[in-house]
């Protein structure tokens, strides 16, 4: 299963809740007719879209099985969540965030930099969060420093310029890593994931 996204809170008194979407296709996973799935305890629930409508780029969904604005203020936090086989296939170049999380980072000369935890950004540039020891190095996912994505072997190869390795860490975050996103990996321009795209 894949996180597209985690209910804000209860809308309104008729079980409306607002969604922060982890996705890159907001609008055509939160179309009337698609299915989520929740977790509650030991149970998964599954929770189909009767009605969406949007407000500064955030779905505000009905659902058949919530009526109430008590059932909707039970699913607060509550992760959205699709299974991995509906997520539709990308391009050439183009990798999901749950994709790369995992992936052992190293250079063209084969020395082992640490293992991608997270991915940042959205829009123009993404970087992974490289967890290398007891450091965290941001590295930005361009053709130029990222030249070898292999998915099957779990590898991404970097050549990184001079100084990125050295550079002091960012302070630890955690979080980030429930979406499913693309990334696009344009010439100079993700356990589970989120449904973003790089």
């Amino acid at each position: 299963m894949v996180s597209v996204g985690r209910v804000a809170r209860a809308h309104g008194n008729r079980g409306r809740v607002i969604v922060n979407p982890d996705s890159d296709f907001v609008e055509d996973r939160f179309r009337p007719g698609n299915v989520v799935y929740v977790r509650h305890g030991d149970r998964i629930d599954r929770l189909s879209i009767r009605d969406v409508r949007f407000h500064q780029h955030r779905p505000i969904v009905a659902f058949d099985e919530v009526v109430t604005m008590t059932e909707a203020e039970q699913l607060a936090s509550a992760e959205l969540r699709v299974p991995m086989e509906t997520l539709e296939r990308l391009p050439a170049g183009v990798f999901y965030h749950h994709e790369l999380i995992g992936c052992r980072v190293e250079t063209v000369e084969g020395a082992m930099v640490g293992t991608v935890s997270g991915v940042e950004g959205d829009g123009g540039v993404y970087r992974l969060v490289v967890e290398g020891g007891s450091a965290e190095i941001l590295v930005p996912l361009v053709d130029a420093i990222c030249v070898r994505i292999d998915l099957a072997a779990a590898t991404i190869t970097i050549e990184p310029p001079e100084g990125l390795l050295e550079l002091n860490p960012p302070p630890r975050r955690r979080g980030g890593a429930g979406r499913r996103a693309r990334f696009g990996r344009a010439a100079g321009s993700a356990g589970p994931g989120g449904e973003a795209e790089v």
